[in-house]
């Protein structure tokens, strides 16, 4: 198995949607169908159960993506190894969240601005990992969102942005101009896996033990208030689609944007990253 194929895998089974993950790998929907299929085959078992609306993973899908997670992990910190010894200046960057935030987009500017010769290499994970992969050594720096357990690590705060409650268009509630978390007791609420930070798992399901459907990426949550009527949280002003709407949550506190490094990190590129960040963030 290559690892170029595994990140195909990876990309599909995470969308549960091949034209949303050739969309993630920018690349166009056959040949990432081909590419799944010559997996399957080599494997000698199926993967995914196909439909019109999407696919979900078999028993052997859940175990290879749990499998090529791993693997992939593992292949990142082998090459930042190799670079470091070959003496390559890089910074990798883990992200979590929004890709259009404007701070990111300033601070991705002032970086190549500060630092042209430098390699950047922008890491992105789903919402099980609030740390993008930092402690485990995968990235040197992310750019992320609080609440979740900082021990060993340096956090910089950076913006706070109210959240609000991500509803169906057509949900009675959705015509609010504001709500409160008791608006919302009898409802199922998208949650994370039990196995993700607990911090960040309590903060968003507003403080409290939650039923409803587990999610790991952004579309899944979209899809399972879409689908299901379920609800959840979102900062403001992120871009839905038109059958989705988000109000306002009055006695939430605000999701913070942060920074966050190992302790003891003591390299120089990191440190001006931290900066760079604190500085654009302003703005």
């Amino acid at each position: 198995m290559e690892l170029r194929t595994l990140r195909y895998f990876v990309a599909v089974a995470e969308e549960l949607h091949f034209g949303r993950a050739a969309a993630r790998l920018h690349m166009s929907q056959p040949p990432l169908s081909r590419a799944i299929r010559q997996l399957e085959t080599g494997l000698g078992t199926p993967l995914l159960h196909r439909s019109a609306t999407g696919v979900a993973l078999t028993p052997a899908g859940t175990t290879l993506l749990k499998e090529a997670r791993a693997l992939l992990g593992h292949a990142d910190q082998v090459r930042m190894r190799v670079a470091a010894a070959a003496g390559v200046a890089t910074l990798t960057v883990g992200i979590l969240g929004d890709g259009t935030d404007r701070g990111a987009a300033r601070l991705a500017a002032a970086y190549r601005r500060r630092h042209p010769g430098i390699g950047i290499r922008v890491r992105e994970t789903d919402l099980t990992d609030p740390t993008c992969g930092l402690r485990a050594g995968l990235v040197d720096v992310a750019l992320t969102r609080a609440p979740f357990d900082e021990t060993g690590l340096t956090v910089h705060d950076l913006r706070a942005d109210p959240v609000g409650a991500v509803l169906r268009a057509d949900d009675p509630l959705a015509r609010r101009e504001k709500l409160f978390l008791a608006d919302l007791p009898a409802r199922h609420w998208f949650r994370f896996p039990e196995d993700a930070d607990e911090a960040w798992r309590t903060y968003w399901n507003g403080g409290r033990s939650r039923q409803g459907p587990v999610v790991r990426a952004v579309q899944e949550c979209l899809h399972a208030v879409l689908w299901n009527g379920t609800v959840g949280m979102a900062p403001l002003g992120h871009e839905l689609p038109a059958e989705l709407t988000v109000v306002p949550l009055a006695d939430m506190p605000p999701s913070r944007v942060v920074v966050a490094t190992n302790e003891g990190d003591t390299n120089p590129l990191t440190h001006s990253f931290v900066g760079l960040a604190q500085a654009a963030y302003r703005m």
